[in-house]
């Protein structure tokens, strides 16, 4: 037996289980993917959305982990009201972990006249989230499982580019500065 395997004999199995290593690269949203055709919710429950109808042209969603969350509501989306480059991102959405009631007051704190034209969707059971492979476990601090922070460059309904952040909820790669580059 060799001296690395006697070893392990030695661990405690749990200690193994947690050791364990992948090379599969997360399966995340890519750039060439649809969007999803699942109905999210804007305003109330009863006025549905569909981003894989409404993003026919040339589009942005932005996916945050939580309405009024403090890097969501101070850093994450308002850099995208105050960035010139959001006229030319064509329609944008804001999506979340949330129901309808919540984005739209959510919504009209970032942007109470609605000038940006920024528009705020509710994925209330986290199937739009979950088909985009952007979920992860927060029960702990959320409640229940959120969004990745990210941002999806779209044109006719295909994904163009993808900025998720590795630690799911930093503001980073997917910041109006980097998106808009």
């Amino acid at each position: 037996m060799s001296r690395s395997r006697a070893l392990l004999r030695l661990l405690p199995s749990s200690t193994i289980a947690h050791r364990s290593f992948s090379t599969t690269a997360p399966a995340f949203v890519n750039v060439g993917d649809r969007i999803p055709d699942i109905d999210l919710v804007e305003a109330s429950p009863g006025n549905k959305v569909n981003l894989a109808k409404e993003l026919q042209g040339k589009g942005l969603v932005i996916g945050v982990p939580a309405a009024f969350s403090p890097a969501c509501s101070a850093s994450h989306i308002p850099g995208y009201l105050n960035s010139a480059s959001l006229k030319d991102a064509g329609k944008v959405f804001v999506v979340s972990v949330n129901d309808a009631f919540v984005m739209k007051a959510w919504g009209a704190t970032l942007d109470p006249t609605n000038k940006s034209g920024i528009r705020f969707l509710g994925d209330p059971d986290a199937k739009f989230t979950e088909a985009l492979d952007l979920s992860f476990e927060s029960a702990s601090i959320f409640g229940n499982n959120r969004s990745k922070r990210y941002a999806l460059k779209v044109e006719d309904g295909k994904v163009k580019e993808a900025y998720v952040e590795p630690d799911n909820t930093g503001v980073d790669v997917s910041s109006a500065d980097k998106v808009f580059h």
